[in-house]
């Protein structure tokens, strides 16, 4: 096989992931699992967990009037998708100390599907 060949495969088969990764809809059935938690939208509050609007390039602990727990302030992380991925597989592991919890998303497909559907809205809850 020629290299053109084989970069033309490794490409498409790139392309294919990325949209299976895309997956909003099904992102929105993930979502279910998160919502006796947690809000997200316009007029999203906190409920035992904090809205999650504008999630990706947020602090930890940075949502006004929720009470996080110390580990959670103190975590310093800035949330981006491979820190959620890894967070929302086993969140006491990824925060000891986390109020968190939620047994986790072990499934790489449901992880990305959630993530887009996440993106999706800004930290006004407005979709972009």
């Amino acid at each position: 096989m020629k290299l053109p060949v084989i970069a033309a495969a490794f490409a498409a088969a790139l392309i294919t992931t990325s949209a299976q990764a895309q997956d909003v809809a099904a992102g929105e059935r993930s979502w279910n699992k998160c919502r006796a938690c947690h809000q997200l939208g316009e007029g999203a509050k906190n409920l035992v967990g904090p809205q999650l609007n504008g999630l990706f390039g947020r602090h930890t602990g940075a949502v006004e009037g929720y009470s996080y727990s110390t580990a959670n302030k103190g975590a310093n992380i800035t949330w981006d998708e491979a820190v959620f991925a890894e967070y929302i597989k086993d969140p006491r592991a990824k925060i000891p100390g986390t109020k968190m919890v939620f047994a986790g998303i072990k499934n790489e497909k449901e992880i990305a599907d959630l993530t887009a559907f996440l993106k999706q809205f800004d930290k006004d809850g407005k979709k972009m």
